[in-house]
């Protein structure tokens, strides 16, 4: 494999792993903001980036990623950028103490700053593509590019209505006015369906199967409405730490081709982490190959 294609790969790597942040980031911020254009922005933003992540790693396949050395640092990288932008953020969001329109206005400098990174990165791979003549390369990041000016503009537009409201809200009314409340999911937003026709043995059952956050958003809205300590207690047993930045998103064959580059330690824990949640047998079959290969 020549140098030109070593370092594309590389850079469509680290392209892919923010597409995974970027998921993780917009799934906490969506539930938290209000109905209107703006949610709706972010929820079309949310297709798009799954779509670029399918893309990019496309991509990555057809330039024959598998066979890229390069692939072993790709995976510290992700965990890296995974925990700036989305882990770190993603869970505890939901339950800051912050005044909802704060809140909305500081997660929107998030997104932002996201996009600005994609916009950099997308750029250079256009340019190091067409300079190696990989047009395909160069066209793909061309499109994506496209999308994320297009998200990055339509975030700029927001800010300043956003930072009117927080004015509103919590500044112009003094120090004697109350702090709004945080935003809460509506029950459309929830993992379950028809959530509020269910009863606590229904939705018990159903937990196991959802991400981290799908959990927090749940938790938050329980919390507020019937406040069922059957369905607190389960939540609670299963809030955990991924095994990995983006591992609930992840499906049985990514999760596998994962594995792979994982230390005997980090397998047991996506080994328990799996049996505890979605129990899924092609992880744990992987997982048991993994470690009995030593």
């Amino acid at each position: 494999m020549d140098v030109s294609v070593r370092k594309l790969l590389r850079y469509l790597s680290e392209a892919r792993a923010s597409e995974d942040a970027l998921v993780r980031l917009l799934q906490s911020q969506i539930p938290m903001t209000p109905s209107g254009d703006y949610r709706s922005a972010l929820e079309r933003h949310l297709a798009e980036t799954r779509d670029h992540r399918a893309r990019v790693g496309k991509r990555l396949e057809q330039l024959g990623e598998r066979a890229n050395p390069v692939t072993a640092v790709v995976g510290f990288w992700e965990d890296m950028f995974g925990q700036a932008l989305a882990v770190s953020k993603a869970p505890f969001d939901l339950l800051r103490g912050s005044g909802g329109e704060d809140k909305v206005l500081r997660n929107a400098r998030d997104v932002y700053a996201a996009e600005a990174w994609e916009i950099a990165s997308y750029t250079a791979i256009e340019r190091l593509a067409r300079a190696v003549g990989d047009q395909e390369t160069a066209e793909l990041a061309r499109s994506i590019l496209a999308d994320e000016q297009r998200m990055l503009d339509r975030i700029l537009r927001e800010i300043p209505k956003l930072s009117s409201a927080v004015v509103i809200a919590e500044i112009a009314g003094g120090e004697e006015s109350p702090t709004p409340a945080p935003a809460a999911p509506a029950p459309d937003d929830l993992a379950i369906p028809s959530y509020d026709g269910r009863n606590a043995q229904e939705i018990v059952a159903r937990l196991a199967t959802l991400s981290q956050i799908e959990l927090v958003a749940i938790d938050a809205y329980e919390r507020g409405h019937e406040n069922r300590s059957t369905v607190l207690e389960r939540i609670s047993a299963l809030r955990a730490e991924e095994p990995w930045p983006g591992y609930d998103e992840l499906n049985v064959a990514e999760v596998i081709e994962r594995l792979a580059r994982r230390d005997s330690e980090q397998v047991k824990r996506t080994r328990d982490y799996e049996r505890a949640h979605k129990d899924r047998a092609g992880v744990l079959r992987a997982a048991a190959r993994v470690l009995a290969d030593g």
